[in-house]
């Protein structure tokens, strides 16, 4: 297996990752144009513009919203074809590893790492093929798009949005870091049940060591969800803060005569266009951050099944008559 993530993801379909970021460009562009039309809409309105202009607006923008969740549909199920054909990938590695060991001695530990590859950790693996580049691509893109055109429409308010997401890039790595080592310790765990199941051991020692494991996998993966939903909790929180921010700015500026209703109205609209993509950035950086740990135990696993058929295959050459 390659050494690292993204060489794996170039391995397993490097061509189509070239495809999914064309899709990915074409889906950020045409989701900012929809932000203008709003604006323009609303300002049509209050400003008692002839209706069949407003007409004309509606029906752009149904055209653009048509346009951006076709495209979104197709990305989606790209991705998805493309993290399957990884997933695939890995199981019928690990399948053929356990073919190639079957001869020798089996060992335990082993085979049951190879059952958990197979069952449990391929799949997270090979699905993060799919969206391992488009993903930051689109999302940062939809970022730079709106958050350029807030910043067109009014810099302060623009400013005041942007100081809300700036306390996340402290503390998202942070509670990330936290939660990579949860996993791996879960990983090894699971393995360590997988080879307990594959021994058959039914003596008490035993089944206490596995339900000792059982109880420590609960811990873990509660502890995952509490670092996990209070991260969740504070990039929320911080939304509505800039919620508030576009609020108290925004009417000021309209009862200052600064500023038009509709720019605030875009304003609104452009940061549930910036929060979505940048939760999804926080998600796309935690699956990435545990997919390359789950990706580095997988690896070592193929490497340490490797090293033992070297050995076995040496051993029996050793054994072997001279002239053989």
């Amino acid at each position: 297996m390659p050494k690292s993530l993204f060489r794996f993801v170039l391995l397993t379909g490097g061509h189509h990752q070239i495809a999914l970021a064309a899709l990915s460009i074409i889906l950020f562009l045409s989701g900012t144009v929809p932000l203008e039309i709003q604006r323009r809409i609303i300002n049509a309105a209050t400003e008692r513009a002839p209706y069949q202009a407003i007409i004309i607006l509606v029906l752009a923008y149904l055209g653009l919203v048509l346009l951006e969740g076709l495209t979104k549909l197709m990305l989606n199920t790209y991705r998805g074809w493309i993290g399957e054909i990884a997933v695939r990938w890995l199981r019928k590695s690990a399948l053929a590893a356990s073919e190639r060991s079957s001869e020798p001695p089996v060992d335990a530990l082993a085979e049951g790492v190879q059952l958990s590859i197979i069952i449990a950790e391929a799949e997270p693996v090979g699905g993060f093929v799919g969206t391992s580049i488009s993903e930051p691509l689109l999302q940062t893109g939809i970022l730079v798009a709106v958050g350029g055109y807030m910043i067109y429409l009014q810099p302060l308010m623009a400013l005041a949005v942007a100081l809300v997401f700036l306390p996340q890039i402290g503390f998202v790595p942070i509670m990330q870091s936290a939660i990579n080592r949860r996993v791996e310790t879960k990983i090894t765990v699971t393995r360590h049940v997988s080879q307990s199941m594959v021994q058959h051991v039914a003596t008490n020692t035993a089944l206490d060591a596995q339900g000792g494991r059982v109880e420590q996998l609960f811990l873990l993966n509660m502890s995952i969800y509490r670092i996990k939903f209070s991260m969740n909790f504070m990039v929320n929180l911080m939304t509505q803060l800039g919620y508030a921010g576009i609020f108290a700015l925004g009417s000021y500026f309209v009862v200052t005569g600064k500023t038009e209703i509709g720019t605030v109205v875009a304003f609104i609209s452009g940061l549930s266009k910036i929060r979505d993509p940048w939760g999804e950035l926080i998600d796309w950086y935690r699956d990435l951050r545990i997919t390359q740990v789950k990706y580095a135990m997988i690896r070592d696993a193929s490497a340490a099944v490797e090293a033992q058929e070297g050995a076995s295959d040496g051993r029996a050459v050793a054994g072997q008559p001279r002239g053989l």
